[in-house]
């Protein structure tokens, strides 16, 4: 099966250090990007013309809305799908099938959707949701449920531990049906997963650990009569040769100052998440010993919570560990970099070509048959007749 990429929309904002949580970089010698609608908008246009599927928006206090900013996205681009996080329990199901319903009529199917069932109690408690974590993930269960069969056209009855609808139903169901995307590590999560997604993400674990996760959730996936998608959240640096690419990752971590870090571990360490559990293990907190496997560097786990691993490397090393996951049943990535904008371009321009070539990836406008975009300032090349 041929490869999928997205990339991530820095709605918290951007720039040329890691960037974390409430958009501030934790090297705050570099400036950051404010994360206006031109500046989105540049990024989404980017990647589209790069090949990548769609763009993954953030959910949180600590960035722009996902909703709100992807719908004021989607004229800015054509082709690109927008894989909107969002958080069952904050509203309700009924409301939140007839957003999405609405989402992908207006975008012409367009949407997919990014389950996040919130992994901090501190967090959640902030948007009014005082449940603990297993009950929240039960009311996942029950959230998807009630929706799927509403995108399905049915009229809903539902009464369960922690949500009821009665008389359920759309006026216009959304065609096709989003995708559902989720993740999570602990036991509760696989279940839902198993049971509810079309598409199962890991964080950026080494290959090993994302086998085991990867057979765990598909003999729960098999028990309830059901096949799953599998994708992965990474980061990415990649250059022309991996010594410039390894000199990037170390400036990073050059300026992130000691105290800084210490100071992002020890809230990490408070984390309810088994996830963030996983990503904290891959490091410690040190700073040495940050290649957990060749060319898997998990030094962005020292500057930011979720997603803390970065494929590093030459152009070559990054589309081989690439591959290295595909053999595992990885069919989707999603990427980011920093900057983003530039980051796209590296791997847009250096990786993707090369996973092409190997038959592993084809840039979504060959796949529809649209003509490709014109490159301004080539001119094409002139037939032999009109050369003489």
């Amino acid at each position: 099966m041929s490869l999928t990429f997205h990339w991530f929309l820095p709605t918290q904002g951007d720039g040329r250090g890691l960037v974390g949580g409430r958009g501030v970089e934790a090297a705050s010698a570099w400036r950051s990007r404010e994360p206006s609608l031109g500046y989105l908008v540049q990024v989404a246009r980017a990647v589209e013309e790069l090949g990548f599927e769609g763009v993954l928006t953030p959910t949180g206090a600590w960035c722009e809305d996902a909703w709100v900013t992807t719908a004021a996205l989607v004229g800015a681009v054509r082709r690109l799908k927008f894989l909107v996080a969002f958080r069952p329990g904050l509203v309700s199901p009924t409301l939140a099938a007839q957003m999405a319903a609405t989402f992908q009529r207006i975008s012409e199917g367009r949407l997919l959707l990014n389950v996040v069932t919130g992994g901090e109690s501190a967090e959640q408690r902030a948007y009014g949701d005082f449940l603990d974590k297993d009950g929240r993930y039960a009311r996942t269960d029950e959230f998807l449920r009630i929706v799927t069969g509403l995108w399905e056209g049915r009229t809903v009855d539902f009464s369960g531990q922690h949500l009821v609808v009665e008389g359920a139903a759309l006026h216009r169901p959304p065609a096709p049906r989003p995708r559902l995307y989720f993740g999570g590590s602990s036991p509760a999560a696989l279940k839902v997963a198993a049971r509810r997604v079309d598409t199962y993400l890991t964080w950026g674990e080494p290959p090993g650990a994302v086998a085991d996760k990867i057979d765990r959730v598909q003999r729960l996936a098999a028990g309830a009569g059901r096949t799953l998608e599998y994708g992965i959240r990474l980061h990415v640096i990649t250059r022309d040769t991996a010594e410039e690419a390894w000199r990037e990752a170390e400036r990073m971590l050059e300026r992130l100052p000691s105290d800084t870090v210490a100071r992002i571990q020890a809230g990490l360490a408070r984390s309810e998440s088994e996830g963030q559990r996983r990503m904290l293990a891959l490091h410690g907190g040190r700073r040495d010993s940050l290649e957990v496997h060749p060319n898997l560097w998990a030094g962005v786990g020292l500057a930011r919570g979720g997603a803390g691993t970065a494929l590093v490397g030459s152009h070559t090393e990054v589309a081989d560990r690439i591959e290295e996951y595909h053999r595992l049943g990885v069919t989707e990535f999603i990427l980011s970099g920093h900057p983003h904008l530039e980051e796209a371009y590296w791997f847009g321009e250096g990786v993707l070509p090369l996973l092409q070539r190997r038959g592993l990836w084809r840039h979504p406008v060959a796949e529809s048959g649209e003509a490709s975009a014109s490159v301004p300032f080539v001119a094409a090349p002139r037939s032999p007749a009109a050369a003489t």
